[in-house]
């Protein structure tokens, strides 16, 4: 499960720093059994007038190294454009951008939101193609790599890593109004959405997610639960609690 980063005045601190030494600060998170890796840089946008930069899905030292390489092309004055191809970053591959909507900072930049105050800064996603040079968005995609990089430019009402089709477990109150007060994420990957922390089974119903995204997209707070895990709250206004479930 993902923690969130401490934020105090040595954190700042080391951010300015790197800034000042390097041109930014770069923000690893590592992948878990559910979410892929990220890397997103602070401090190109205050240093020079230019978008953080966030990438997905490649191994630690690959992130990094396109972050770098993204910095260096910035400092030379370069502007990374949304719609573009760049063959700067992958040997025989091109990469392109994407203006990141505000709606996925809270889930992706939470490092970075703090070190601005949680005042608007811009932000793009680089994007790597599949090994034939298709992108995430045409249809001739790797499926297997769909959601290595979710694309944070588009699906504001769904984050869920999943095809929106997947089924999900519910209950009859949920499906007639009740508040979805428990998430359960199983460990074959299952998710389930109750408003009773012990539902009556003949009360279950299977749904699309997207169905449980339309009834209450607070839901897609937690888009983020491991495998084995849940979450919980006391009323749609509360935020989620997580834990890991029990063995069994």
């Amino acid at each position: 499960m993902r923690k969130k980063q401490p934020y105090n005045e040595a954190i700042e601190s080391i951010i300015n720093a790197d800034i000042e030494n390097d041109g930014c600060h770069m923000v690893l998170v590592e992948a878990d059994d559910y979410l892929p890796a990220y890397a997103y840089t602070i401090g190109l946008f205050p240093a020079y007038h230019h978008p953080e930069i966030i990438c997905f899905g490649l191994a630690p030292e690959v992130l990094r190294g396109l972050l770098k390489d993204a910095l260096q092309l910035v400092k030379q004055g370069k502007k990374l454009i949304p719609g573009y191809l760049f063959p700067e970053f992958l040997k025989g591959f091109n990469t392109q951008f994407l203006k990141v909507n505000p709606e996925y900072y809270a889930s992706y930049f939470g490092l970075a939101q703090q070190y601005y105050g949680f005042r608007n800064f811009p932000a793009l996603q680089l994007v790597w193609p599949d090994k034939q040079n298709h992108f995430p968005w045409e249809k001739s995609f790797n499926p297997d790599w769909k959601f290595r990089q979710p694309l944070l430019d588009r699906n504001t009402d769904f984050k869920f890593l999943e095809e929106r089709d997947v089924r999900a477990f519910t209950t009859r109150q949920v499906l007639e109004g009740q508040a979805i007060s428990y998430v359960y994420h199983n460990n074959e990957g299952d998710w389930q959405f109750m408003s009773d922390s012990k539902p009556n089974a003949k009360d279950a119903r299977i749904v699309c997610l997207e169905d449980i995204t339309r009834l209450d997209p607070s839901v897609n707070d937690i888009y983020f639960l491991p495998f084995g895990w849940y979450a919980w709250r006391n009323s749609r206004e509360e935020k989620w609690t997580t834990a890991k479930l029990p063995e069994e």
